[in-house]
């Protein structure tokens, strides 16, 4: 199964992006994983926020086949401890998913279309966090996720 993180712009940050490159060296030993960035809407500043959400949304639809299991990084989604969401990864694997796409919104969030073409939402938190650290959380997640089906010691119960 490959995991992909479909998200909105580039992150800015070079910090914050060397943090997300050590999680996706480590998690190429476990699972083929790779993000995909969808450039920011030109001229965005024209677009209303439903306009935005709209375009947006029609770029992650394209970015998805209906084979894939979408799942939404959304605050009104499912909140997992470390080991319910490592769970949630083996029961995707298990279920003979070729495609497993996380999606970050944009700063509106998901057009009405995403949210219905969705399989499932999850929360990292109910705080809200910059798009950019979202990145890093649900990486180490992943990884974190990984390693406690591994029973190695990232993780400390």
């Amino acid at each position: 199964m490959t995991i992909k993180l479909l998200c909105i712009g580039k992150t800015d940050s070079k910090e914050l992006q060397k943090l997300i490159e050590v999680y996706l060296k480590r998690l190429q030993f476990y699972t083929k994983f790779e993000i995909d960035v969808i450039p920011d809407l030109k001229k965005a500043r024209n677009l209303d926020e439903n306009q935005q959400k709209t375009k947006e949304g029609e770029l992650i639809l394209n970015k998805t086949q209906t084979s894939d299991f979408v799942v939404l990084l959304d605050e009104n989604g499912k909140q997992f401890s470390s080991e319910a969401f490592s769970e949630y990864l083996q029961k995707r694997m298990n279920s003979g998913l070729k495609q497993l796409i996380f999606v970050i919104g944009g700063p509106y969030g998901f057009s009405e279309a995403v949210y219905q073409r969705a399989d499932g939402k999850i929360s990292l938190s109910k705080m809200t966090f910059s798009h950019q650290m979202v990145r890093l959380f649900i990486t180490e997640q992943i990884y974190r996720g990984f390693t406690i089906l591994k029973n190695e010691p990232y993780h400390h119960r």
